[in-house]
């Protein structure tokens, strides 16, 4: 097949459908017959006037063809032109016919042809006999066949070419057009073919389109599973063959574009190269708009799957709230108190999780937008309604488990011991009097203040106890009364009272780590750990409550018409990546420092493994200038004061998004204080590894802080890789232009220049800074001239001074003294160089010249 579409396009003569599109004449002609095509002809020669030329060949079976077949041809015939006002010729070849056969034939041609007939050529039958038949037939039916068409017979082959030229007939009429009428078939068949296709995918796409937008989505997550997996398959079986049916235009188009660069090509096969070009481009704005249709409908279905996930979490978290608020018991106090105090934090801190991840899933912009925001409010206020619960529940338990306590240490049996023990003989004088009173009000002091407050505050509480409390107090009364005379009497036997003076003895810490590693001396060692471990909870605590109180608040209905509408699309420019830093410490880092109380030695560990994620610092503080400038606009808000009052915070929010920038300060003090009161242990390098790489990190923010200040560069900084290092020095230019080598007029007064080290470039900058009030203090950098380090090379001295060191650009066509503040800053930027240098010879292949020297 692709032979003969081969050969077919480069027939000049071929006919084109260049005006074919979505099968239009399939629709207007119906199925034609091959046999029927075969008997009438359309070369693609022209006559005068560019009239299109129709061949009838000699055809024995030419009058058995239905009258309907016959149209069928003739009105695809003159369709495929669609030029405006077209003319047609037709060649009725009946050289070895009869008069009868050409009659036959004229009369089917007036009554079927659908065209603008503007010539009829007869090529009379040869013989003698028919010719002559032939003669006198035409000469009486000649005015009926010129009312209808112009005809017009001829003798031989020679007289046709006084009506055509002979390269717009085909060799069996003298002429030198090349046609092959199979191959042309073939080619009609392939591109009418692939329209065909075109228009069945077009209509598949509208069919399946139609099908997602009147999917109804349910509440099930397992059934939209099941749905997202259908609709994918099917999408993907789509694009298969969409792919496969460009792939046949392609090759089409690719066949068509070969035979377009011949020099004898007709104007036919471009025409056909339009059509295929122009399916081709329908096929792609359909694959275009159905792959944006589906990935909207996609994504609508993975946050359907996400929100039922949402909405099913919210109720289990709810649901298990309320079963906490009710397994408060009077039966065993301390128990419920504990309960009390560890199992409902626990599930409000995971649906505090919950409602921290629904506003991420509104931030994303969810279509359930509305309904997200509902449940978390609904989630919110059931926690707040739990707390609060919890909270006075807990008090009143805790006040039973006094209580009860006090049943078991019987203090009215050891205030009865004690008045019966007290010696009358000693209360003579007046030190006995006043040691003895000192004992009573001592014993008085640690007294259940529940039982000075009378049972009938505790009667609608405590009825399980009842019993046993109303005999306690009845016991309480007769010891009080006991105790108070004598009191009365001790009083008497002194003349003055004096309180004394009660010793705190303070409180064993039995959550001090436990230290089993003699990495630490326990002195000092085991305080700075248990100081990182501590600091790191408040840390992590802080940022939850600055992401629930505040970033979460933004999505809070009750509290919009306090917020500035233009902040809720500037959150994440406010908070930076603040909740990614909290999800990494309280997820990982944290965990991995408490694994750290038994086994300290790991410490350095910790730092070093999660040495990749501390990177994410580094963006929340290129972000801190553009979030201060954007609290400094908004902080008089409303919205934030609320905010703060609700948390009971005793700082503003900018207080609290300055904590990252802080704790990443912390960490090298921390480290340090550690490898002080190491004992020397091999595991100290893990130590001094975890040290290094904070101050790197460090080093690397403090880099990319000042990089966001450089102006005037055109390019992208990020295209020149990582920053390395970034400092200030005094800078002499000289180059050559041509010949001559041209210095700087002011070559002893040198410039002060900010270099920054990239991987791939060194950028030279100058430094400004505005003065003056409400200006913002921090520096800028005004991009001077770049110097890519594949073309750098360097001079480690330079005669005059040991703080210099030389960088030539471009074989010494530019030569840069530059002279570092201090010694040691000229060797580490020197070794950062060689580094740099190195690393590019090795990639290169072949021996290279050095790129560097010392002298």
């Amino acid at each position: 097949k692709c032979t003969s579409l081969k050969r077919a396009s480069t027939c000049r003569g071929h006919c084109s459908c260049a005006a074919y599109g979505g099968g239009r004449l399939h629709r207007e002609t119906g199925c034609i017959l091959v046999s029927d095509l075969m008997c009438l002809v359309s070369t693609g020669g022209r006559g005068e006037d560019s009239s299109v030329i129709i061949t009838l060949p000699e055809c024995s079976a030419f009058s058995d063809i239905p009258e309907e077949s016959l149209a069928k041809v003739l009105t695809y015939l003159t369709l495929i032109p669609r030029q405006p006002g077209v003319k047609f010729i037709i060649i009725l070849d009946r050289r070895l016919d009869t008069w009868g056969s050409i009659k036959t034939a004229l009369g089917r041609i007036a009554a079927s042809f659908p065209g603008n007939l503007h010539l009829v050529l007869v090529l009379r039958p040869t013989s003698f006999f028919q010719r002559t038949v032939t003669d006198l037939g035409f000469r009486f039916s000649q005015e009926d066949f010129m009312l209808k068409m112009p005809v017009v017979m001829l003798s031989s082959v020679t007289d046709l070419l006084r009506y055509i030229d002979e390269n717009q007939l085909t060799s069996e009429f003298g002429g030198t057009l090349d046609y092959c009428h199979s191959d042309w078939i073939v080619l009609r068949t392939a591109i009418e073919s692939f329209a065909v296709t075109v228009k069945d995918i077009a209509q598949m796409l509208q069919s399946f389109g139609t099908d997602l937008a009147e999917t109804e989505l349910t509440d099930e997550g397992g059934a939209i599973e099941c749905l997202l997996k259908a609709h994918t398959d099917k999408y993907r079986n789509l694009k298969e063959a969409i792919r496969s049916v460009s792939k046949e235009g392609r090759h089409l188009l690719s066949i068509l574009e070969s035979s377009g660069n011949e020099e004898d090509c007709h104007w036919d096969v471009r025409l056909d190269w339009d059509t295929v070009q122009r399916l081709l481009s329908q096929l792609r704005d359909m694959e275009s708009a159905f792959d944006g249709f589906f990935e909207k409908h996609h994504l609508k279905l993975l946050q359907c799957i996400q929100l039922s996930r949402l909405l099913s979490t919210t109720l289990h978290s709810a649901i298990k709230g309320r079963d906490c608020s009710n397994i408060i018991t009077l039966g065993h106090a301390c128990a419920c108190a504990c309960a009390c105090a560890c199992v409902p934090q626990e599930v409000m801190g995971g649906a505090q999780i919950v409602i921290l991840h629904g506003h991420q899933l509104a931030a994303s912009h969810h279509y359930a937008l509305a309904l997200i925001v509902q449940r978390c409010n609904e989630l919110r206020h059931h926690c707040d309604t739990l707390s609060s619960a919890l909270k006075a529940k807990q008090t009143r338990l805790l006040c039973t488990h006094q209580l009860l306590l006090s049943f078991g240490q019987t203090w009215c049996d050891d205030g009865a011991y004690l008045l019966a023990n007290q010696l009358v003989e000693r209360f003579q004088s007046k030190e006995g009097a006043l040691a003895a009173l000192r004992d009573i009000e001592r014993f008085l002091e640690g007294a259940p203040s529940m039982l000075s407050s009378g049972p009938e505050a505790l009667l609608q509480e405590y009825e399980a106890v009842l019993t046993q409390m109303l005999k306690t107090f009845e016991k309480h009364g007769t010891v009080q009364l006991m105790i108070q005379n004598r009191q009365a009497c001790l009083r008497k036997l002194a003349d003055k009272h004096v309180r004394p003076v009660q010793l705190v003895v303070p409180r064993p810490d039995n959550n001090a780590p436990r230290c089993k590693s003699p990495l630490f001396s326990p002195k000092h060692g085991i305080h700075v750990l248990r100081e990182l471990i501590e600091t790191e909870r408040v840390y992590v605590e802080e940022l939850l409550s600055v992401l629930l109180g505040y970033r979460a608040e933004m999505d809070n209905p009750s509290l919009w018409d306090l917020l500035p509408p233009i902040l809720r699309s500037k959150r994440d420019i406010l908070f930076g990546n603040m909740p990614e830093i909290y999800n990494f410490h309280s997820r990982v880092f944290l965990q991995d420092l408490e694994g750290c109380i038994d086994t300290p030695e790991r410490v350095g560990a910790c730092f070093l493994e999660q040495k990749e994620n501390f990177q994410m610092y580094e963006c929340f503080c290129q972000n801190k200038l553009r979030s201060e400038a954007l609290w400094r606009q908004f902080s008089d808000c409303a919205f934030f004061q609320e905010c703060q009052k609700k948390l009971e915070h005793k700082l503003g929010l900018d207080s609290y998004l300055l904590k990252p920038v802080q704790r990443i300060t912390k960490y090298q003090l921390l480290l340090k204080e550690l490898l002080k009161c190491s004992t020397g242990s091999e595991d100290t390098s893990e130590l001094q590894g975890a040290l290094a790489a904070m101050l790197e990190l460090l080093k690397s923010v403090n880099d990319s802080m000042h990089q966001i200040a450089i102006t005037g560069y055109e390019g992208e900084l990020c295209e020149l890789g990582r920053v390395l290092m970034q400092g200030s020095f005094s800078v002499w230019i000289s180059h050559k232009k041509g010949p001559t080598r041209m210095k700087e007029l002011a070559r002893f007064k040198p410039m002060q220049r900010h270099l920054f080290l990239y991987e791939r470039a060194l950028l030279f900058c100058k430094r400004r800074e505005e003065h003056g009030e409400g200006c913002d203090k921090t520096p800028s950098y005004s991009f001077k001239h770049c110097l890519k380090m594949s073309a750098v090379g360097i001079t480690e001295n330079v005669k005059g001074d040991v703080k210099k060191f030389e960088i030539w650009y471009s074989g010494r066509e530019e030569v840069y003294v530059i002279q570092a503040p201090t010694v040691e800053v000229k060797m580490t930027w020197l070794n950062e160089l060689r580094r740099i240098l190195t690393s590019q010879q090795k990639l290169l292949k072949g021996p290279t010249p050095p790129l560097y020297s010392q002298y």
